[in-house]
Parts: structure tokens; C-alpha cells; sequence
């Protein structure tokens, strides 16, 4: 390796020596970026180690002899140079390597040996020194197997959780909506056919047509009923998969649609019946709030089968700006997405969602299927 590139490494290091961080976790991802290793960082739940925190401390104390090297590493040629200008003006008064300059001999030897000096210890022992400094962090304050995989069980508990507590507010909130459904539609039909029928009971003997009226009616009027009831059980297993499978029934959800859709359909194989309504339900959500609120052109669809887990993206050229909110905001928009992320949860899956303003919005989706 050339002195230059030696020198080179220098800087970096000297930069990693002087610039702490007084946290765990500032620690060890600052020893990991210098050492290369970017997937070193204290995992989300992990408990406070008394340990890491007494090293922690200890390490303070390294910062006064380190400093001093690296001070010393990088200003040993500029004050060599200076010396040798300003001795002149007050000979013994200025001091090279510690020795007082009181003649041009003295800066002649003393000003090259603290100038190779200084470069050595840049060029060599600052950058060896720094990293010993970062496998020594790396060693001490990284947290063992157990402790990570306890973090991981407590993050993998605080999500589930979470998931679970938005899959009852989820099932909540469609018990609610079924129920208002069957009561302002299917009910109140129901009740108006009763009625209808009694009063051809009544009048059927004195008034036969008016009771064959009332009949036709009650006979439009079930049907109504019948049709309202179906629309109710479509929102919570759509027929359609039962009939045509999930292929099939997105296929139909991307016919239906007013904007033209790409749709891109890999092999699905065996997906379980929460998992395909799932599936269905995001597809015809977001098919939905495309048309309402994208102002898109097109839509690209793509749902394919990724080893034990069933992969969904969904595209838009439209505006952006969707956000996944628990009430609607201005423009209606939200809410539908919030729903959305609920029922994935539910079943274990991800949700990702990206929407700059200006666009596009692409909607990603994986839902486990073991």
C-alpha cells in the first residue's frame, strides 16, 4: 500500500476517534459503519443491560489518551512548518517535540522527525488504533443470541398484539356495519312485505285486484329483500369465490372496473379461504378508491405466489397522496385504507403502502399462507 492511500485511511479514522456518541446504540452503529458492517444496531425492545451501560461508561475514559494521539497525528507537520517560520522572533520560545528551538539546527532535525512522526502515527496507528477501538465496541456492547432473540420474541409479541387488538376493533366495526345493513335494508323490507300482504288479506274478498296488487308488490318487494341479503353475505365471503376461485374472482373485480387494469396473475396454488378473501377484499378496496380518488389512467395489478406466502401489488399513474387514516379526511379518503391494513393484520400479514404527492400510489401485500 502507497503512503498516499496509508494517509488516506487516516482521515477516517482520525474523524471515527474524535466524534463520540454517549448511547449504546449511537456506539454500535458508529463502530459497524467503520468497520463495514451496516446490520450493526440494537434491535427495537431490547431491555437496558447494566453491562453495556458500565462499558459504556468505561469507554469514556479512552477518549482522553485517543484524543490526545489524534491531535497530535494531525497537527505535527502543520506546527512543525509553523515553528520553523516564527522560532526567529523569540528563539527558545517555541518547541518542537518539546525541545525549544534556539537555532536553524535545531529546526533542521527536529522538524522532519516530528513531521515523519505525525504521518506515521496517521498513517498506521490512528487507523489501527480505531479499529481495535470499533471490534472492542462491537464485542462489549453488542447484545448476545439470547438477548437478541428475546427483543425479537417481545417486538414479535408487541405486534401481534397490536394486530390482534385491530382485528377485534376490525370485526367490531363489520358486525356493526352488518347489522345497520340488515336493519335499514333487508329488515325494513321485510316489515313493508308483511304489511303489504296483511292488507291483501284484508281486502281480498271485496276488492280481488287491488289484492293482486298488493301481492305483486310483496312478490317485488322479496325479491328486493333477497337481492339486499345477498349483497349483505357478499361482504363477508363473496360467492364468487366459492364458484370461480380466486383467480378467477379478481379477474372479474379487474373486468368490472371503469379504468383499464394489467392485470399480471401467477400461479396461486392451494390458499387458504381467509387468506383469499383477504386478497379479495384489497383488490376490490383498492380497485374502489383508484376510481374514486387517484385520477388515474390505468392500474397495473399483480398477484402471484412467493414460496409460503401470496404476493399482491397494486399500481396507479394517479395523483398520490394517500394515507392510511382511522377517519376519513376532507375528501373521503383514508379510512378505507385503514380497514384495509386491519384485515391483513388480522390474518399476520404486511401492508406497504407508497403514495407521493404527484404519484404514483402502489399499494404491496403479504399475506402467509401456511
Amino acid at each position: 500500500m502507497t503512503w498516499t492511500k496509508r494517509l488516506a485511511r487516516g482521515g477516517p479514522a482520525s474523524k471515527y476517534l474524535l466524534m463520540r456518541s454517549f448511547t449504546t446504540s449511537g456506539e454500535l452503529t458508529r463502530a459497524g459503519k467503520y468497520l463495514g458492517r451496516y446490520d450493526v444496531q440494537l434491535p427495537a425492545g431490547l431491555k437496558k443491560s447494566f453491562k453495556r451501560g458500565l462499558w459504556l461508561s468505561l469507554g469514556v475514559l479512552a477518549i482522553i489518551p485517543e484524543l490526545f494521539l489524534v491531535m497530535f497525528a494531525i497537527f505535527a507537520v502543520p506546527s512543525a512548518l509553523l515553528n520553523v517560520l516564527l522560532w526567529s522572533f523569540d528563539p527558545g520560545s517555541f518547541t518542537t517535540l518539546g525541545v525549544p528551538i534556539d537555532s536553524w539546527w535545531d529546526t533542521l532535525w527536529l522538524t522532519p522527525l516530528q513531521s515523519v512522526l505525525g504521518l506515521g502515527l496517521l498513517g498506521w496507528v490512528v487507523p489501527a488504533l480505531a479499529r481495535v477501538h470499533a471490534k472492542a465496541v462491537l464485542k462489549v456492547l453488542s447484545p448476545t443470541a439470547d438477548q437478541l432473540e428475546a427483543a425479537r420474541l417481545n417486538q414479535r409479541v408487541e405486534e401481534l398484539t397490536a394486530s390482534r387488538a385491530g382485528a377485534v376493533d376490525s370485526h367490531g366495526a363489520e358486525l356493526r356495519r352488518i347489522e345497520r345493513d340488515l336493519h335499514d335494508g333487508t329488515q325494513a323490507q321485510l316489515v313493508s312485505l308483511a304489511m303489504r300482504i296483511g292488507v291483501a288479506k284484508q281486502v281480498m274478498a271485496d276488492d280481488p285486484e287491488k289484492a293482486a296488487k298488493l301481492l305483486d308488490d310483496a312478490r317485488d318487494g322479496a325479491e328486493q329483500a333477497m337481492h339486499e341479503l345477498r349483497g349483505v353475505l357478499r361482504t363477508m365471503y363473496p360467492p364468487i369465490l366459492q364458484d370461480r376461485g380466486l383467480a378467477g374472482a379478481i379477474s372479474a373485480l379487474a373486468a368490472r372496473c371503469p379504468l383499464p387494469v394489467e392485470l399480471r396473475m401467477g400461479e396461486l396454488g392451494q390458499v387458504p379461504a381467509p387468506v383469499e378473501a383477504a386478497a379479495y377484499f384489497v383488490v376490490a378496496e383498492s380497485l374502489t378508491n383508484v376510481t374514486k380518488h387517484s385520477a388515474a389512467a390505468r392500474v397495473n395489478l399483480l398477484m402471484e405466489r412467493r414460496g409460503t406466502e401470496l404476493y399482491l401489488e397494486i399500481t396507479d399513474d394517479g395523483i398520490g397522496g394517500a394515507r392510511i387514516n382511522e377517519q376519513s379526511d376532507l375528501l373521503g379518503r383514508g379510512s378505507g385504507l385503514h380497514g384495509m391494513l386491519h384485515r391483513v393484520q388480522a390474518i399476520d400479514g404486511h401492508l406497504e403502502l407508497r403514495s407521493p404527492i404527484g404519484g404514483p400510489t402502489a399499494i404491496e401485500v403479504i399475506l402467509p399462507c401456511e
